[in-house]
């Protein structure tokens, strides 16, 4: 229903006004009644019927007569026809209405939706649908150099963005690229506004991070020059506000390039530029200065600048740097006074009672939940260790400095711990006096400082104990070693030092399985503790459960991947389970750690040979000898090879160094002698065999040469060394036959106890011949008899090739059980409890 809202002008023409008469009853005829009104006919109205049923409605629709009222005949419109206005009682037409084809407003204010409008034909449309869609908005000009300016900085900032995205990403390089086009872009900008005449809206602060962006990059890339002349760029404009900062920017780098005296200069003029309301600021930089003096070795300046910062604004770094400074000029006063200053530093953080849920409280215990390992916890952690690393350092420094003896101090130390917010300190302080014990190698002074840990509470305890139990191992006291191993598991059975040091002593006692146990618990507490994932490999190699062991050792590469202790382990099990190229592959691998490891180029070499491979083995087996040349194993298989190849020449330096290493065998002596005698150098043979027979008269092997050459050579001392030979063969064949019959006496009656003794000879020499089995191979296929001066057999010639093995390795082949040493295994150290670095 609308309401319409009428109004008189002054303007309007008076000629259609009529003023009511004072006798005219101006409320008569409102209860007159109306029948068009009377809906109740309506069924019986054949004219509203007609209509509704047809298109009858559309037709004009009869006028009716208000009868008994003042108003004249007025036509009613109806709602299937266009409305008529109706003429006012006084004859003025209505307001709104239709004159000469115009329709007059009917209000300075328009309700929403609504026109008063009455031109035949309109129709009710509030939302103004019938008009169509709206018409598109008008295409922005990007010719106009307004909108060109607005692209390009829209560039320049986008292009910072990549930069500094890429920078934190790792790619400076990118960064850098990133920061110049940005540059380049900013200058085309600023050309741009000055040609189209708005120089005066160029966006300094846009060209301040152009800049400062690219001076950023160039010194993460180390190109510092170019660095330097971005900031300076920066510093000498005037119209960039705290440009001043950017000279501790480069005070940064000039300390990188260790130019300390204008790092200071450039770090003070900061300082003269900033304002004291930026505290924290002036003290950092106060600091920086301060460290730059300890690089100088100007320790003075240096305290200045540190007592200045504790004395307004005390923190743990300047007060450890400070406790440094005055160890370096040696003033033990003043190293007193300053570590009661940086144990009094306030941290600044909650308790950890806080974080403690209660029991009653079930909201405050989701809260505590929720916020336990939040960021802000782990930051409070971090700070909390940091400052206990701070003074623990700091107590070990200057504890031997600040008394006569070391012990005196850390007493000093522990005293100001306990009195101070860090007393559970206290105890680490005094484990740390044992270690210092141990350095200095007063292992009694170390066990008796431990041993007072006994009756303290659990945490110390287990770790006193097991410092005392791998001090225990190391001196091969297994019984005590046990002993504290079990005190600690007591007093904390979660502690995985605890338990690898109880497997150790088990594993020594060759009880595998249980060793195993305690290390799998161990690593159940702790999954990334390497020394038990390590023991526990040892110990199924041991058990022969090869394929677990590999298992182990493939975990633990996985974790140090450059521990070539664990990838010899692992080339180790392959050969076992015969896989030599398996096993080659990681010993190059250990050698890439270490190339300069003898034992893991010789095994190299082993494995060569053992694949036919002579030329690499030969490699490996030189660099071997390269390296420790004193490997009697390497020694002989590289003489035997240059025998095998016909140089024997070459051979002589290695069997002379095999006789300077085991002078008393023999057998070395024989081989210089032979590969003489081989190259035709009689002469030098026969002297080498007149100097083996002085010091060896009763090698039958050395006579039989010497007669054989005397005889070719027509010498006069054939029949001395005839008879000396004759003497000692019947020397030696009385010695045979008393031995002889000294075990057939010895035997009677005990047929058993011979056949074994006889068995365990017989295993005495096959362990002795499996040593030397493959170069005795090789000395019975080099020429033998058919040369001059040669022995009949090769056994006169007792040369045997070991396998050499690198450490931890195990003989696969003899039937001799490896003993434990004491670096097959590694023994557990618990962070700084025992033996830091």
């Amino acid at each position: 229903m609308s309401i319409s809202l009428h109004h008189l002008t002054g303007e309007r023409d008076m000629e259609n006004v009529h003023l009511a008469v004072e006798e005219e009853d101006l409320y008569s005829g409102y209860n007159d009644y109306n029948p068009t009104f009377d809906s109740e006919e309506l069924e019986n109205d054949v004219g509203f019927q007609q209509a509704v049923r047809t298109s009858h409605g559309r037709r004009p629709p009869m006028t009716a007569k208000f009868p008994g009222t003042a108003i004249g005949a007025r036509p009613l419109a109806t709602s299937f026809g266009s409305r008529i206005p109706m003429a006012s009682s006084m004859g003025r037409p209505m307001t709104g209405a239709v004159q000469d084809g115009a329709a007059r407003p009917m209000t300075a204010v328009r309700a929403a939706g609504y026109t008063s409008s009455l031109t035949r034909g309109s129709n009710f449309d509030p939302l103004g649908q019938s008009k169509g869609p709206a018409p598109p908005l008008e295409a922005k000009n990007e010719d106009t150099p307004e909108e060109k300016i607005k692209i390009l900085e829209k560039k320049v900032n986008d292009l910072i963005e990549e930069s500094c995205m890429a920078q934190s990403m790792g790619a400076l390089q990118l960064a850098l690229e990133k920061a110049k086009e940005a540059g380049r872009k900013e200058r085309a900008l600023v050309r741009q506004r000055e040609q189209s005449g708005n120089a005066d809206h160029i966006n300094l602060d846009l060209t301040y991070s152009v800049l400062l962006n690219l001076a950023n990059q160039y010194a993460n890339n180390e190109m510092y020059p170019e660095a330097l002349n971005s900031y300076q760029v920066i510093v000498k404009n005037k119209m960039f506000s705290n440009a001043g900062r950017m000279k501790v920017n480069m005070a940064n780098i000039y300390v990188k390039q260790k130019n300390y005296p204008k790092a200071i200069k450039f770090y003070r003029m900061a300082l003269d530029q900033i304002s004291n309301a930026h505290k924290e600021m002036r003290i950092k930089i106060m600091q920086n200065i301060g460290v730059v003096f300890v690089r100088m070795g100007q320790y003075s300046d240096a305290i200045t600048s540190f007592e200045h910062i504790m004395s307004e604004s005390p923190n743990i770094k300047t007060g450890f740097n400070l406790i440094l400074c005055y160890y370096a000029i040696g003033d033990r006063d003043r190293m007193k006074k300053a570590f009661q200053k940086l144990i009094s530093v306030p941290l600044g953080i909650d308790d950890e009672d806080k974080y403690i849920p209660s029991n009653d409280d079930t909201s405050s215990n989701m809260i505590i939940e929720a916020i336990k390992n939040d960021k802000l916890h782990q930051m409070e952690r971090d700070l909390k260790i940091l400052c206990e690393k701070y003074i623990m350092t700091a107590a070990k420094l200057i504890a031997p400095a600040i008394e006569n003896s070391f012990a005196t101090g850390f007493d000093w130390c522990v005293d100001m711990v306990k009195s101070s917010q860090y007393v559970e300190l206290a105890n680490d302080l005094e484990i740390n006096k044992a270690i210092t014990y141990l350095r200095q190698k007063d292992f009694n002074q170390a066990v008796e400082t431990l041993k007072t840990f006994e009756k303290k509470d659990s945490r110390v305890k287990s770790a006193a104990a097991t410092n005392l139990s791998f001090l225990y191992f190391l001196e091969k006291d297994y019984d005590q070693a046990d002993r504290y191993a079990d005190l600690a598991m007591n007093a904390d059975r979660y502690n995985p030092a605890a338990l690898i040091n109880k497997g150790n002593t088990v594993f020594v006692k060759q009880d595998y399985e249980k060793a195993a146990e305690f290390y799998k618990e161990a690593l159940r507490n702790d999954s990334s503790c390497t020394e038990a994932l390590y023991n526990l490999g040892l110990t199924y190699k041991k058990l022969n459960r090869l394929e677990e062991a590999l298992d182990c050792f493939l975990k633990l590469h996985a974790i140090l991947r450059n521990s070539a202790q664990v990838m010899y382990q692992l080339a180790n099990l392959y050969e076992l389970l015969e896989e030599p190229q398996q096993a080659i592959e990681w010993l190059m691998q250990v050698i890439s750690v270490t190339p300069t490891d003898p034992q893991a180029l010789a095994k190299l070499g082993e494995l060569h040979d053992g694949e036919g491979d002579k030329s690499q083995a030969f490699q490996h087996y030189y660099e071997s000898f390269r390296y420790f040349p004193s490997n009697i194993d390497v020694i002989e298989w590289l003489g035997a090879y240059y025998i095998e190849t016909q140089f024997c020449e070459k051979a002589i330096q290695y069997f002379e160094r095999a006789t300077l290493i085991q002078p008393t065998q023999v057998k070395w002596q024989l081989m210089v002698a032979s590969c003489y005698r081989r190259s035709g150098n009689y002469q030098k043979a026969l002297e080498t065999y007149k100097d083996i027979h002085r010091k060896f008269p009763e090698n039958v092997e050395c006579l039989r040469f010497l007669v054989r050459l005397c005889t070719d050579m027509g010498l006069k001392e054939v029949q001395e060394y005839a008879t000396k030979l004759k003497k000692v063969e019947k020397m030696k064949e009385m010695r045979e036959q008393r031995v002889k019959s000294g075990r057939e006496g010895s035997a009677r009656g005990r047929r058993e106890g011979r056949d074994g003794s006889a068995g365990s000879a017989d295993s005495g020499h096959s362990s002795n011949s499996t040593k030397g089995e493959r170069l005795s191979a090789k000395m019975k296929s080099l020429p033998g008899s058919n040369e001059p001066y040669e022995a009949s057999s090769p056994k006169e010639i007792d040369a045997s090739y070991v396998d050499p093995l690198g450490p931890q390795m195990e003989r696969p082949k003899t039937g001799a059980k490896k003993r434990v040493e004491d670096d097959d295994f590694a023994d557990e150290e618990l962070g700084d409890d025992l033996l830091p670095e």
